[in-house]
């Protein structure tokens, strides 16, 4: 066996910090109670959706309307759900992986 976990601790809060970020740039709400595992759960679906969604011959961004201001996107089901304020990250990730199997069966629109 190794050391005894030097500097692990200061390791995994920034591998919290990194996922945290990711997710945050994603567009997901964090309550900021969320563990490790939690995010690490929350970074894998996020990834599956996206997958699902570039599949599809979607895309991932939202067009930016004048003053920074957020419009819709091209195709409203390609767009990662939104997680509600109370909503337990295990009620979510329910959520979210519904949604990656609704995007694996939606016809994109022609644009």
């Amino acid at each position: 066996m190794g050391e005894p976990n030097e500097g692990g601790g200061e390791e995994l809060r920034n591998a919290m910090m990194e996922t945290a970020a990711r997710l945050r740039a994603a567009g997901l709400r964090l309550t900021g109670h969320e563990s490790g595992d939690d995010l690490a759960n929350l970074l894998e679906a996020v990834e599956r959706f996206e997958r699902a969604v570039k599949a599809r011959g979607g895309d991932l961004m939202v067009d930016e309307g004048p003053h920074g201001e957020t419009r819709e996107p091209d195709d409203v089901h390609f767009m990662l759900p939104r997680r509600g304020a109370d909503e337990s990250v295990a009620g979510y990730l329910g959520r979210l992986d519904e949604a990656a199997r609704a995007v694996r069966h939606h016809r994109p629109h022609a644009t």
